[in-house]
């Protein structure tokens, strides 16, 4: 019989009363950041034996066509109503963007958008690679993004959410100052690795466009009452405990930015903003106030 597999103890465990309190700038409760995954997808990709890209077979016109309308069209759609409300990115990015849309990129760099790894391309996947390829990967990510925006790169979210067993520790000995790709809590959390620091920033699958609409079959006006939900309830634990939570909107443009539902997610911004107890953070910031106070 094959044993189960252990807990790999990637963190500890601490009851999410009684924790030691983080405050946010300005006594705001809730530090709210939005992450655009900036994507490319091909349409042809090699095979991973453990995945396939595409439930379609070879080259998946169809699959590939409509996420390109992220970088033709919705992009910008989506990019427009969150400056609008005072929301910057921390960009989820397939780095092979850098050079196959250039124009994509600048756009966010030029909006002050922060911009972190989401692997080569979303068509390729962590399962299988050995030791050198995952360095390869890291260090394309670090090199490919400081070219293309000036920026280094401190953040992780692994390609369509995979991994392998040394992920985060290479993270962590490569500098990375946080990742994505664990959804165990509401609040930054330190995460176990062998050498050096890492921090886990919540990112919500509950509150993921691809969920809302692909997984739950959610309406634009459900899914923006969605998030109105799960900030409102997140800003009054911050306000009644003292201790400030983290709310993470993960987009991707050709979801939400289609004409249909670019207009309840604009209400769902205008409401947040409007409320008085967001922090309109990007990731790295909300990782420095937290490490800060550690």
């Amino acid at each position: 019989m094959q044993e189960n597999a252990k807990d790999p103890e990637l963190y500890e465990y601490h009851p999410y009363r009684g924790r030691p309190k983080v405050a946010w700038p300005e006594g705001k409760t809730c530090a709210v950041w939005v992450a655009p995954n900036l994507e490319y997808y091909e349409i042809d990709p090699p095979t991973n034996p453990q995945r396939k890209p595409w439930a379609k077979p070879h080259p998946d016109v169809v699959g590939y066509s409509y996420r390109d309308h992220s970088n033709r069209v919705s992009h910008w759609r989506m990019a427009e109503v969150m400056s609008k409300h005072g929301f910057p990115g921390s960009v989820s990015l397939s780095v092979a963007l850098c050079d196959h849309h250039p124009e994509v990129v600048k756009d966010g760099a030029d909006r002050g958008w922060e911009f972190f790894s989401h692997g080569i391309y979303n068509t390729r996947y962590s399962y299988g690679l050995d030791e050198a390829q995952e360095r390869h990967i890291i260090e394309d990510s670090i090199a490919t993004v400081e070219r293309a925006t000036g920026q280094r790169i401190r953040g992780w979210l692994a390609p369509a959410l995979s991994h392998t067993p040394r992920t985060l520790d290479l993270l962590a000995e490569y500098d990375f100052t946080y990742t994505c790709d664990l959804y165990h809590d509401d609040q930054v959390q330190e995460v176990n690795v062998a050498k050096g620091q890492l921090a886990s920033i919540p990112y919500s699958l509950e509150v993921n466009d691809h969920y809302g609409f692909n997984v739950y079959g959610m309406s634009g006006r459900e899914y923006a009452d969605a998030l109105i939900k799960q900030y409102e309830r997140l800003a009054d634990e911050g306000e009644r405990t003292g201790s400030g939570t983290v709310m993470c909107i993960p987009l991707h443009a050709y979801l939400i930015g289609q004409p249909h539902r670019i207009g309840p997610f604009e209400e769902a911004l205008r409401h947040i903003a409007a409320d008085g107890r967001a922090w309109k953070a990007r990731a790295g910031e909300i990782i420095d106030i937290w490490r800060a106070q550690r």
